[in-house]
């Protein structure tokens, strides 16, 4: 009898039931048929042995078959249980090339190496008890060398096909996963960018109505209108980028108008309404064929330097240019007294604007520079390519 720690090896892991696919179960089912047709072809070649021989013969042709459906659980300990019955059994022989086959696809080479070592060596005894009239001793052993190998090598193929198809799965799967992540990091920045813009315009409007509470009430009037309609626009942007995480996981979603260069001059209108002096430059040749890339890139870094001109120095005036022209790239340039008195609350930033800028930029193959220049100003200035 074998060691049970031989009959065990390499299925610890699978001591438990197996579940079987539907596939599975027609797998199976074929293999057991398979070795059902291989172990009656052998009933002929039994003839003239004696009665108990054949009975016991066919007792192990059946009682291998039947362990087919053990070969998903244990493939190890079905091969090593079969391998003595094929020095000397006929009918075993399509159960064992199935176990052989099993083991090959299942499990490392280590147990493929001891199952075929055991076989192998097992075909020059049988030869011995069983001699063939028409393969001949040598014959023989050659045919059983042959068909083991052959089993090996198709069963490591498969092995290796479907270790392939399961790796590539999961790359696939990695890919996605970084594609949602970096969807949802684009989608962070945007929201970063359209409620910083948004919530400064409504402290503006804020500060105003606190420091003139004396203020003639047609000024009040339109002060709180101006901060009624920069909340609902910021909770309808907020509305728009939530909506747009929550479906990311289902699929595309549809994502709102992004802002091209041409809305430049509605962003500086937005901020003179909410009483920045602000002057907006755009010297662009052929400006209607920028790419939406590269205008919506354009319009956030602005969106982002007239959002920290209002936190810094929010009576201070600013200028807006933007120049450029295909082949020679864009730049957008911002710029503001650096600090001004005010009489607004300063207003909290999160300190991570400009960082979110110069990603963009970069992700965009361009570059940004910020701080204060020569005359005083604070400058801030990204350039960004435009292919011809």
């Amino acid at each position: 009898m074998l060691p049970a720690v031989l009959l065990g090896s390499g299925d610890e892991r699978h001591s438990g039931p197996v579940r079987r696919s539907a596939r599975d179960w027609f797998v199976d089912a074929t293999m057991f048929v398979m070795a059902c047709v291989m172990a009656l072809f052998t009933v002929q070649q039994l003839d003239g042995d004696p009665r108990p021989l054949v009975i016991t013969e066919q007792v192990i042709g059946a009682a291998s078959c039947a362990g087919i459906w053990l070969r998903r659980r244990w493939p190890v300990g079905l091969a090593l249980v079969l391998a003595p019955l094929t020095l000397f059994s006929l009918m075993v022989s399509g159960a064992v090339c199935v176990a052989m086959f099993t083991v090959a696809v299942h499990r490392p080479f280590k147990y493929v190496a001891l199952v075929g070592g055991l076989l192998l060596s097992a075909i020059v005894p049988y030869a011995l008890v069983r001699p063939d009239p028409d393969f001949k001793f040598l014959g023989t052993v050659i045919f059983g060398v042959v068909v083991y190998f052959a089993l090996i090598a198709w069963g490591m193929f498969v092995r290796a096909r479907r270790q392939l198809v399961l790796s590539l799965r999961d790359r696939a799967e990695r890919s996605a996963q970084q594609a949602r992540q970096l969807e949802r990091e684009r989608i962070a920045r945007e929201m970063h960018d359209v409620l910083a813009h948004r919530l400064s315009l409504l402290s503006l409007h804020a500060g105003a109505l606190e420091f003139r509470p004396d203020a003639p009430s047609e000024e009040i009037a339109k002060a709180a209108s101006a901060i009624r309609s920069s909340a609902h626009q910021a909770l309808e942007d907020l509305r728009e980028v939530i909506g747009v995480l929550r479906h990311s996981a289902e699929g595309d979603a549809p994502e709102p108008p992004q802002p091209t260069l041409s809305d430049l001059g509605e962003l500086a209108k937005e901020s003179a309404r909410a009483g920045m002096e602000i002057r907006l430059v755009v010297r662009v040749e052929e400006e209607a064929a920028v790419p939406e890339g590269l205008g919506r890139a354009l319009y956030r870094i602005a969106q982002e330097g007239l959002t920290n001109a209002r936190k810094h120095a929010p009576d201070a005036p600013v200028r807006v240019e933007v120049r450029g022209a295909a082949g020679e790239g864009l730049t957008v340039e911002v710029r503001n007294p650096a600090r001004t008195a005010s009489r607004h609350v300063p207003i909290p930033g999160s300190g991570t604007g400009l960082i979110g800028l110069a990603e963009r930029a970069s992700l965009a193959g361009g570059r940004l520079q910020h701080g204060v220049a020569s005359d005083g100003d604070f400058r801030l200035q990204a350039w960004l390519p435009w292919p011809v």
